[in-house]
């Protein structure tokens, strides 16, 4: 299956001619658009006049599932017209047989990100793909009303529950639609990165472990479940169960929530000139569960760079990788595009701070960040997530207890890593 040639122009990998090494032509996917787009172009630039070799975009729909849809297609057909792929990070591990073995390459700089996000970009000893840049949610709080209520940032979910409804009841007397919890309760994807990180702030694992071990059937794990369960009519509404990432950041914003977890693109949003939170809310690290092993934990986002094995010219599209995701690169994108750097190191910098003062902090948060399943289950994750979001989706809803579902969702697991995963 080709591309239009048109579009990328004829790719070919680098050859003598009397001698003298050819230029590389190059093509990367990005859905990108407006000011991503263009930023990525700069950057395309500049590896181009340091390199001489040419780079073509090739550009995808900005729906993820859409893109996910036409990469699954190209690798299957072995297309040689696409050198390397912008991956989710829950995208590379289903497609690693698709891509080169990035770990010899990347062996000086690997040590730079965060080991979380090299985890989750790891299959079977392989590195699928080098991170570019990342994103984990925070718990999003009302400085102001804490201050009003005498009251500290929440540090587990327990404390939650009873800030967010002595808040919740006090403010009802001038806001009748005051709530004190809202996040992604929805069945969808957002969920399992909800769940996960009440999951795993009690000590309970992460569904499936990186061994391939079915782990979520556990007290730990129910405890989690059940306390979320609690929220729904109490501090959270009823209509949580519907909500996304724009639904709770839409109520936040109206400031008609205590409490919110989201990602940090609300961040900028909720300081806008039209939000009525402008000012009044800041972040910290989401709240940790009660027992053994309890912690805080953010479910990872994020963006990164693969390779194709069909590439015909792997060593400059490697090049073109590993530059993409460098230090300097991430540097300059946190500062323009405010997308969150996998380099620890730049948390600290200075440069960065002053352009975008919500990046610092980000750096604990991203210290208790946690990679979804997608690893160990490779190209059964998509039906994991939907099986364990469908679990906790019931059980937040009233049908069935944490118990019943947890131990139903074991074994439709079970069955599943039975037919290979």
């Amino acid at each position: 299956m080709k591309i239009n040639t048109l579009l990328v122009g004829l790719l070919s990998s680098v050859t003598l001619v009397a001698g003298v090494a050819q230029a590389a032509e190059l093509s990367i996917v990005s859905g990108d658009t407006g000011n991503g787009l263009a930023f990525l172009q700069s950057q395309l630039d500049k590896f181009e006049a340091d390199t001489g070799n040419t780079v073509t975009i090739v550009p995808m729909p900005s729906s993820t599932s859409d893109q996910f849809g036409q990469y699954k297609l190209w690798l299957a057909a072995g297309n040689a017209d696409i050198d390397v792929y912008q991956t989710d990070v829950i995208w590379a591990p289903q497609l690693a047989d698709q891509f080169l073995d990035l770990t010899d390459a990347a062996k000086d700089v690997v040590g730079d990100h965060f080991p979380s996000i090299i985890e989750s970009q790891t299959v079977d000893g392989k590195l699928v793909a080098i991170p570019a840049f990342t994103d984990a949610p925070a718990l999003f709080y009302r400085k102001d009303l804490l201050e009003k209520y005498s009251k500290e940032v929440p540090k587990t979910w327990a404390e939650l529950k009873a800030t967010a409804t002595e808040i919740m009841e006090g403010e009802r007397a001038t806001n009748p639609d005051m709530y004190g919890f809202v996040f992604q309760g929805n069945a969808y994807e957002g969920l399992t990165c909800d769940a996960l990180e009440w999951v795993k702030s009690y000590g309970g694992g992460q569904i499936v472990e990186a061994d391939g071990t079915i782990s979520i059937n556990n007290p730990q794990a129910v405890a989690a479940i059940t306390e979320a369960a609690s929220w729904i009519g109490t501090i959270a509404p009823e209509g949580n169960l519907a909500y996304q990432e724009e639904e709770s950041r839409g109520v936040w914003q109206l400031g008609n929530s205590v409490f919110m977890r989201n990602w940090p693109y609300a961040y900028a949003l909720g300081n806008g000139d039209d939000s009525a939170i402008k000012g009044k809310f800041d972040v910290a690290p989401l709240p940790a569960g009660e027992g053994e092993g309890a912690a805080s934990a953010a479910t990872l986002g994020g963006w990164n760079y693969a390779v194709s094995k069909y590439s015909q010219a792997p060593e400059e599209a490697i090049k073109l990788a590993l530059y993409l995701s460098s230090g300097e690169v991430q540097k300059e994108r946190a500062i323009n595009q405010s997308n969150l750097p996998t380099i620890e190191s730049l948390y600290d910098d200075a440069d960065i701070a002053a352009a975008q003062p919500i990046i610092p902090s980000w750096k604990e948060i991203f210290q208790n960040a946690v990679p979804r399943p997608s690893a160990p289950t490779k190209t059964s994750y998509n039906e994991v997530s939907a099986k364990f979001w469908s679990a906790v989706h019931d059980t937040l809803s009233g049908q069935g207890t944490a118990e019943e579902n947890l131990e139903v969702l074991e074994a439709d697991l079970t069955d599943l890593k039975g037919d290979g995963w």
